[in-house]
């Protein structure tokens, strides 16, 4: 079976969330069952060397953000189809927007040419290779689907997984023309209108064949007013060919004891090496390093979505309960102020580094106690995995892929000796000092808290089982 990936980031090319991971991740774990992906991706400047090594197999003059032409090329085990149009991609900043933050006002262009580009090679195939199935990814290739279906002949069916249904890719109404939609398609409900808008999420999942999400939970989740965003309607008539498919990590790069990114590497029998990683992290952040409790960790966009404004006022709590806190992480400047006040406010006892650091981030993983992931709503979330696969028990929100990935060390689960981490309901300053004081009984009892951590070392966090529910679903949607 031969699948076309389309994708605005993919790791570790180029990365701002979990999109990246998954979309690097999953062509290595689906080939081995049979199945040949390519993936289009923009040639961002990071990518320009690889673009001067690969070889030009489509180009094309009238794009929506003008000419571009496609050139393959083979890196990290991904076979990358890089669309190169310098008038769109050559520019600074991040994918989606320029140095300041502020988004770039011709974004629906942007990827607007992304989808057109993987549609039109998805007709006529490359060099004798064609897609059975086109697999767009969030927003940014939403246009895919309805592209591919708008001249009404037979082409490849087509999945369209949301990441984030927060980010829909809102755009004018009046773009719709610059993009070359059709007319009379521009209408709610089934349409991809949208509040009289064109929105590039929205037409992905009402012309897709199929769609998912990236955790069972949340495909249940966003089918509701509280989690929907304004598109539970199209979900809810589409409910049928919705599903929610667990995100993996690579297990390779996340193994404690390979990870040369920590300063001493570990596995589920040699949980006391950690240390020194705890060593390592309280030197870099100017935590005290002789103290005893539990050291909780913060790895995240720092936004309301991720309840971190409910953390901080849970910081007191945290502190006089005997815990320190690291945080690593960028985002709402109040949100980044606020850590940077509680570091002054509790020296010793909370550190935060603001920005971000891939291989920190490991070191966060290894020399951390707990992750803390209050977040008010999670598609799947990548760094309570991490954490699993670390012996770093997640502290999370009953919500989305945390709930699914996270079993509560309730009585019952600790007795069975099956619990993995701690669940909490109520994203608020009360409801997470609620949580902390479960955590700090259970850490004073090592023995417990170790039968937690090799307990959370055991679970199946690597992508074998999504990869074969992706497999099957592109099966399922092939027989149809």
């Amino acid at each position: 079976m031969n699948v076309l990936m389309v994708t605005s980031e993919c790791a570790p090319f180029i990365k701002t969330g979990g999109l990246a991971d998954v979309a690097g991740a999953l062509p290595g774990a689906l080939g081995p069952l049979g199945i040949d992906v390519k993936t289009v991706l923009p040639a961002y400047p990071a990518l320009m060397p690889l673009v001067a090594r690969g070889t030009e197999v489509a180009s094309f003059g009238d794009l929506p953000g003008g000419a571009g032409r496609l050139v393959e090329v083979e890196a990290e085990g991904v076979t990358l189809l890089l669309l190169d149009a310098p008038q769109l991609f050559d520019r600074p900043g991040g994918p989606y927007s320029d140095p300041a933050g502020k988004d770039w006002d011709d974004n629906h262009r942007r990827f607007g040419s992304l989808a057109q580009a993987a549609a039109r090679i998805s007709f006529d195939g490359l060099l004798g290779w064609k897609p059975d199935v086109v697999h767009a990814h969030d927003w940014q290739a939403g246009l895919t689907p309805v592209y591919l279906k708008q001249p009404g002949v037979p082409v490849p069916k087509t999945v369209m997984t949301i990441h984030n249904i927060a980010f829909p890719g809102r755009f004018g109404g009046h773009t719709r023309g610059e993009l070359g939609l059709r007319g009379d398609w521009f209408y709610p409900g089934a349409g991809y209108e949208y509040h009289g808008d064109v929105a590039f999420l929205k037409a992905g999942l009402a012309f897709a064949d199929r769609i998912t999400t990236v955790s069972p939970t949340y495909a249940r989740e966003i089918l509701t007013p509280k989690f929907g965003m304004g598109l539970e309607g199209i979900l809810q008539a589409r409910a049928d060919v919705l599903s929610g498919i667990l995100n993996g990590i690579d297990t390779a790069a996340w193994n404690p004891a390979k990870d040369k990114a920590l300063a001493q590497t570990f596995d589920s029998k040699t949980l006391a090496r950690k240390a020194g990683n705890r060593a390592a992290l309280c030197k870099q952040l100017a935590l005290d390093p002789d103290h005893q409790g539990p050291l909780f960790c913060v790895i995240s966009r720092l936004t309301e979505q991720k309840g971190l404004d409910a953390l901080v006022g849970a910081i007191p709590h945290l502190v006089a309960g005997g815990g320190q806190l690291a945080v690593l992480g960028t985002g709402a400047p109040e949100l980044e102020a606020a850590f940077k006040a509680a570091a002054e406010e509790f020296p010793g006892k909370v550190g935060c580094y603001i920005g971000y650091d891939e291989a920190f981030s490991h070191l966060m993983q290894g020399g951390s106690d707990a992750i803390l992931i209050p977040s008010r709503f999670e598609p799947c979330g990548l760094t309570q995995l991490y954490g699993l696969r670390y012996g770093t028990l997640p502290v999370v929100a009953r919500t989305g892929g945390l709930a699914d990935t996270v079993i509560d060390a309730n009585l019952a689960a600790l007795r069975a000796g099956v619990g993995t981490g701690f669940l909490f309901e109520e994203v608020s300053a009360e409801g997470i000092a609620g949580v902390l004081d479960r955590v700090f009984r259970t850490y004073a009892d090592r023995d417990a808290w170790q039968m937690l951590q090799r307990a959370a070392m055991r679970q199946e966090v690597g992508w074998d089982t999504s990869a074969r529910a992706y497999a099957a679903l592109y099966q399922e949607v092939l027989s149809e």
